[in-house]
């Protein structure tokens, strides 16, 4: 699996790799890490001008995803630009449309509220057309159920349903999770990835536990 193929499905292009994608565009404010990928019904090469929305660089922020994430067709990211300024009588965007409206109060005067990044922690699945808002952190390991608006943060190995979207369960135990946490095995070297497979998608957290004690894996080993 080389992390720099654009479309990582042999004689398909319904799936993309986002680093790479991200790569070769002009686009310095959102960022994939490896093997992280969008599945889309028509074409998925649109995702930076189709699912991250309102990306206009008013806002300076960020839209940061972690490796090895799965995100299914519609998914969206709502950038914090999409927002206007709510402190005041009116939240019309007077400044937008230039002129004599620009020059009364210029958009850099607004009294915008301020975001953090957008961050998608590793691992994390993303089901169809699930809503991101702005400054929105959805932890490693979380899920995400189809056509869920996350509008707050969402914890690590969590499962997440609804609009707005609610925790509805954990993946595993607070202990099982601390271990998890600490494994970072998306860090691992690759020909270790590639052993755990089994362990990773039908194991249970100390099984790779054990497996990494065996290998000294652990946090940010990167190979």
């Amino acid at each position: 699996m080389n992390p720099n193929t654009l479309y990582p499905l042999k004689d398909f292009r319904n799936t993309v790799l986002l680093k790479p994608l991200i790569d070769a565009s002009a686009v310095t404010n959102v960022h994939a890490g490896e093997y992280s990928y969008y599945s889309d019904f028509e074409d998925p090469t649109g995702f930076l001008e189709n699912n991250v929305l309102y990306n206009y660089g008013f806002s300076n922020t960020s839209l940061r995803i972690g490796k090895f994430c799965a995100f299914a067709h519609g998914v969206r990211f709502i950038m914090a630009d999409a927002n206007h300024a709510t402190k005041g009588v009116s939240s019309y965007p007077f400044a937008i449309f230039g002129g004599e409206w620009a020059e009364a109060m210029p958009l850099a005067d607004y009294p915008f509220k301020q975001y953090r990044d957008i961050e998608i922690g590793h691992d994390v699945w993303l089901g169809l057309e699930v809503t991101v808002m702005p400054g929105v952190r959805i932890g490693n390991g979380a899920i995400i159920g189809s056509k869920s608006v996350v509008s707050s943060d969402i914890p690590a190995y969590a499962v997440a349903v609804g609009n707005p979207a609610k925790v509805v369960r954990q993946r595993f135990s607070d202990e099982d999770i601390a271990l998890l946490e600490q494994l970072c095995w998306w860090d691992w070297p690759q020909a270790h990835i590639e052993a755990a497979i089994p362990l990773l998608v039908a194991g249970q957290p100390q099984a790779l536990w054990q497996y990494a004690q065996q290998h000294g894996l652990g946090a940010n080993q990167n190979g």
